[in-house]
């Protein structure tokens, strides 16, 4: 694998993943902006219209019949959070031409559509196809309220939003339905536009391409000519705020308890983090699953997972309602034996072996080894997977120790009956 970034104008990149592993080429644009509270429904709404079609293709049937033709190509879009940084993504998966019979330049057609979709959207008297508008403003309306029907993710966002209050990153990525109703047409365009002009732009091609084949059809694609070039300052946390600890609990009618406890790291030191993770709640070894799980038979389900961007963790169990004080005391005393350094060198090995896994196996998935990649751009992070993987194997119990001694409970979120 050799990966390859070329500046194609100011705020705006182009990384080439030149890989024989795959017979696929993965293409995915993301585009960068801030998090904020005024913009995040729209830019929700903008991508659910966006995802529609293009003047090209203009519905949805003309684009998936089109996808068809081309081997059975993917096309879909999603968002996300970054830190405070919002992200619109946007990819097409399509078979490699190497392995197909005739030259039917699979590969330009992608790059076409997908750039297409994103910069020659439907639109009529200069805003969105109003009955695309319509539309989706209903669909994302029903996003927006369905986020309770899983009991699990929505504790967990619940808990993000307590630690983050009045923070960018306590943010629900699909935005307000308060603020959805507000929305018109006219507005939203204005939106996109401004979303294209200046937004931090990243293109991703994973393959096995030719760079200056690949970057000749960017380069003189009209939509990219067009663009301007732009400054986008990329939101990092320089100061980590650490909020007294609050508990709240949440009550809805559910058979099973979600507890999610929200952990702060006042220090910055990634691969020990995600070893201690690990430790603390990362697979069926870690000291959650055995002490609340297996031992004490009080959780359905009991990990943690690792924010990097916002230098956080976050504990989930799934409980009986009626063991939430036993299952918090349990919690908390296996934060204190990481502070004590009650882990035993089998703990560490066992940490450091699940992450190397999960890291190799990101060079067998196109997608996950350009998350990992976008997301080295995005947050100024210069390791590859392979020099990452030697800083986890390099973490050691002192440094697990010192590390805990920094964490604190931010937030205790319970959602019961």
């Amino acid at each position: 694998m050799q990966l390859d970034t070329i500046n194609i104008k100011e705020g705006v990149k182009f990384h080439i993943i030149n890989t024989n592993k795959f017979k696929t080429n993965l293409i995915s644009i993301f585009l960068t902006s801030k998090l904020t509270r005024e913009t995040i429904t729209q830019k929700a709404l903008i991508l659910s219209i966006l995802r529609r079609g293009s003047k090209e293709l203009p519905t949805q049937q003309e684009l998936n019949t089109k996808l068809e033709e081309m081997y059975g190509a993917e096309c879909d879009c999603g968002i996300d959070k970054n830190g405070d940084n919002h992200i619109s993504k946007f990819y097409i998966e399509s078979v490699n031409d190497k392995y197909l019979p005739n030259k039917d330049e699979i590969l330009e057609k992608s790059i076409n559509i997908l750039l297409n979709i994103i910069f020659n959207p439907v639109t009529e008297q200069n805003k969105f196809k109003q009955e695309y508008f319509e539309a989706e403003k209903e669909n994302l309306k029903q996003i927006i309220e369905s986020r309770k029907d899983n009991k699990r993710n929505y504790s967990t966002i619940r808990c993000i939003e307590e630690m983050y209050k009045n923070e960018p990153y306590g943010l629900y990525k699909y935005g307000y339905v308060e603020d959805l109703d507000k929305i018109n047409n006219e507005e939203l365009y204005s939106e996109y536009k401004e979303l294209i002009e200046n937004s931090k732009i990243d293109i991703f091609i994973s393959g096995n391409i030719e760079k200056s084949y690949v970057q000749e059809i960017i380069e003189n694609n009209k939509y990219i000519k067009d663009l301007k070039p732009r400054k986008y300052e990329i939101k990092q946390d320089n100061e980590i705020i650490i909020n007294k600890e609050k508990e709240i609990v949440e009550h809805m009618g559910v058979a099973q308890g979600n507890l999610c406890i929200g952990l702060k790291l006042d220090k910055t030191n990634k691969p020990v983090t995600a070893v201690y993770n690990a430790i603390l709640g990362g697979g069926a070894n870690s000291k959650l699953f055995q002490n609340v799980r297996e031992k004490a038979s009080l959780a359905y389900s009991a990990g943690s997972m690792y924010i990097k961007t916002k230098n956080s963790i976050i504990i989930k169990c799934g409980i009986d309602p009626e063991n939430y004080q036993k299952t918090l005391e349990i919690v908390k005393q296996q934060l204190e034996d990481m502070k004590e350094k009650k882990i035993s060198a089998k703990n560490l090995e066992d940490a450091k072996r699940l992450i190397v896994a999960s890291f190799k196996s990101m060079q067998d998935e196109q997608d996950s080894e350009i998350s990992y990649y976008f997301g080295k751009e995005i947050n100024n992070d210069q390791d590859t997977i392979n020099e990452y993987i030697e800083k986890i194997k390099n973490v050691s119990l002192e440094d697990i120790q010192e590390l805990a001694q920094t964490i604190k409970i931010d937030t205790i979120y319970f959602l019961t009956k």
